[in-house]
Parts: C-alpha cells; structure tokens; sequence
C-alpha cells in the first residue's frame, strides 16, 4: 500500500539536484507520486543519471551565479511541467574556506550570488507560477551555519545561511496573500559531496558534539521538505526554518 503524504501529482522545481540533498529530494518526491524537474549547475552527467533512475523526470540547467539564470531555470521547469506547485531553492556552496580578516573577494562574491541572490531570483521568477497554484509552497535549504556563524572559516557562508533563514520570513509574509507557503530547512553536518574535502578528524569532532551520535544523511533532509511540501501534513506551517541537526543545535 503506497502512503499518500499529499504531494502525488505536485509538480516541483529542485535546484542543485544533480547530488546530496538535491538527489535524495528528488527520490522521494518522484516516489511519492511527484512530477519532478531536476536543476543541475556543473554536473550534467549525474543529473541526467538520476533523471534516468527515478523516471519520467525533466532535467533544466543554469549557472545560478549568473544574473538572469534563474528566470530561465524556472519558466524551462514550468514549461516541462506544465506550471509549478513547489520550488525547492537547494542549490548552494561553500566555494573556499577562509578568514573574515583575509577573505578572497572574488570566493565572497561568488558565494554571496549563488547563495543568497540565487534565492531571491529564483522566488521572483517562480512567484508568477506559484501564485496560480492551489498547493503553493517554497522550500529554502539554510544550514546550522546561518544559526551558529558556521565553522571557522566560514563565516562568509554562514553569513549567506543567516540571510536565506531571514529571506525565507519575508517571503513568508509577502507572498501568504498569493497562497504560497515559505519554509526552510537548516541542516546540519550531513554526509554528502559538501563535505567530500572535509578532514575526516573534523567530522569525528563534529559527531561528539551531536546529542544523536551521528552525521546527517541526505536522507534526513529530504522527508522534512516533502512535509513542507505538502498542504496535507503542513498547510498552516509558514514561515518557518526547521531544523535537522540531530540535536547539535536547538534554538
């Protein structure tokens, strides 16, 4: 018997899903009954693999850091699937670690647009779209960074986690009146490509301060964006940054 979580037939937009967070969404959304248009920036061969394992998904591409991209990214999914209930803003990275008092200005710009600016032109975009949709809804990705300033040499990348948390309230407020809900999730130190150059001792410091006792999965953050997803399991849930962090962070 398939359980029907309210999203079978939602036509959703992922952004960075080519891997990670990105991926994992797009399973399960795909296996709950979801149409599902894949975004990939630079990995174009694991999207369109993904595309062929899930089935009956639209692959679209961009350069998010790129001005203008975003508006073609959103109307090529809603022309592939025929308008668009949900936008999953996922895509992001933390491009180079390094000091705020030595910071590359060249790393802080392309983090700055890909992270925060991304964002607010992919919700301006999918905003004409999301409007005419009955079960409306944005899903912001934010990170324990943008709670705690991040680790250190990072304190860029969280500063753009904080901002999407205080983006995803004031589109929140500003776009209720059209119908659409705005949430995010605020992961915490997941296993994914993310963290493919992180020192393995890092991580094992990381995980003693995590009251679970282990590192996040992709698979942790996908469930908590389709219930953000679904008017069913949250229609009068807005506004709001959940948090998926096995404890080591709790406001």
């Amino acid at each position: 018997m398939k359980l029907d979580l309210g999203v079978t037939g939602l036509r959703v937009l992922i952004t960075g899903a080519s891997t990670g967070i990105g991926a994992a969404t797009a399973r399960v959304f795909a296996s709950c009954g979801a149409r599902v248009a894949i975004h990939s920036g630079s990995s174009a061969e694991a999207a369109s693999a993904l595309a062929a394992e899930i089935g009956a998904t639209d692959v679209v591409s961009g350069d998010l850091r790129q001005r203008g991209s975003a508006a073609d990214i959103v109307a090529a999914a809603a022309e592939k699937l025929g308008g668009l209930d949900t936008l999953v803003s996922n895509a992001g990275a933390i491009v180079g670690r390094t000091p705020l008092h030595d910071f590359d200005d060249a790393i802080y710009d392309e983090v700055m647009a890909l992270n925060v600016r991304a964002v607010a032109e992919l919700a301006r975009a999918a905003h004409p779209y999301l409007a005419k949709s009955a079960m409306a809804s944005i899903i912001n990705t934010g990170s324990i960074a943008g709670r705690n300033g991040g680790a250190p040499g990072s304190g860029v990348y969280a500063a753009t986690k904080a901002a999407v948390h205080s983006l995803t309230r004031s589109m929140a407020k500003e776009f209720a009146p059209a119908g659409i809900r705005v949430n995010a999730i605020a992961p915490g130190v997941i296993e994914t490509p993310f963290h493919a150059t992180t020192s393995a001792e890092f991580l094992d410091s990381v995980c003693r301060t995590i009251p679970m006792g282990r590192l996040g999965r992709a698979e942790d953050c996908c469930w908590p964006i389709v219930f953000l997803a679904s008017p069913m399991l949250s229609g009068y849930v807005t506004g709001q940054i959940i948090d998926v962090n096995g404890g080591q962070f709790m406001p």
